[in-house]
């Protein structure tokens, strides 16, 4: 039963047994809700996310107006934002008429598209868990990669800041100092600085909330890269080929696909970037100086087409 309630996560009561004893707890947990993204003319997409703010309304976003919000961009609106974005249902912040936040449910976020028409649509009316990834047999697959252009080739980072990169995010992540629970994204610059970092339950959200807020705060994604707490997989690289971002740097693991999929568009994927280490799949050709650790493919391509 919860007793103390925070934005992002939650105290509950607990049993603790350890050998023969056993002794009641308090435990910070990750929080866990629903945000229903009501796109007009298209379907709803309910996604399970962690709020690490307070959804304050009104709350909106238009192109000629910007964030209508107070204090900058809102977390519900970036995560909106970012979902649609890399879904694949805009291609310019241009593309949005208007993003809402309900006034009668902040639960709900209304999105209003220029021409629906143009939109890219995947899936429509569904229920996307923290965990979600690609659903579906191969033509699922294309179709997660069909129409997205190679990235730009200006980053060039020293690979000693990518750990510098890691070190700034995790001292940022207060909702996993407290609970452990939650993945993280950051938007770096050329010079390897922070200038977005989010939290959430699912790394896809962590993404992209990351890369909605630098969408509606105006901020060019060109010439970044993104950080990320988890695994790399085709969906997360697909996500960073959208915004444009130019290396993916993971403190774990890499998948085939994202291999792959990475080559494809030209972005440098380097996996378990920790302790010193960096291994780099994709376009080594960013980070100056000696890469620690290359790899290359061992599996049989599957020809992402």
């Amino acid at each position: 039963m919860s007793y103390i309630h925070q934005h992002g996560i939650r105290a509950v009561s607990a049993q603790c047994f350890e050998e023969a004893s056993r002794s009641d707890d308090a435990c910070w947990v990750v929080e866990e809700e629903t945000l229903t993204i009501d796109v007009e003319g298209i379907g709803a997409y309910t996604l399970m996310w962690t709020p690490t703010e307070p959804v304050a309304a009104p709350c909106g976003f238009t192109p000629e107006d910007g964030v209508l919000a107070e204090g900058g961009v809102a977390e519900v609106l970036a995560l909106a934002a970012g979902f649609s974005f890399t879904e694949g249902l805009f291609d310019r912040i241009e593309d949005v008429r208007s993003l809402a936040v309900c006034k009668d449910n902040r639960g709900v976020v209304r999105l209003v598209l220029t021409d629906p028409q143009r939109a890219r649509v995947r899936r429509r009316t569904v229920v996307v868990g923290s965990s979600c990834g690609i659903c579906g047999g191969r033509e699922r697959v294309e179709d997660v990669v069909r129409g997205i252009p190679p990235v730009g080739d200006t980053l060039r980072l020293e690979p000693g800041r990518l750990d510098a990169v890691m070190a700034t995010m995790r001292q940022r992540q207060a909702v996993w100092l407290a609970t452990g629970g939650t993945h993280a994204a950051a938007i770096f610059d050329g010079d390897g600085r922070v200038v977005v970092l989010a939290e959430d339950l699912g790394r896809h959200n962590a993404l992209d909330k990351a890369i909605g807020h630098c969408l509606l705060a105006g901020r060019p994604l060109a010439g970044c890269g993104t950080a990320l707490t988890s695994r790399v997989t085709l969906e997360m690289a697909s996500k960073a080929a959208r915004a444009g971002l130019e290396l993916v740097a993971a403190v774990s693991a890499v998948s085939s696909l994202a291999i792959e999929a990475t080559e494809r568009f030209g972005i440098t994927l380097c996996g378990f970037v920790r302790n010193g280490r960096v291994t780099v799949f994709t376009h080594g050709r960013r980070l100056r100086g000696e890469p620690i650790d290359v790899c290359a493919k061992l599996c049989e391509p599957l020809h992402i087409a």
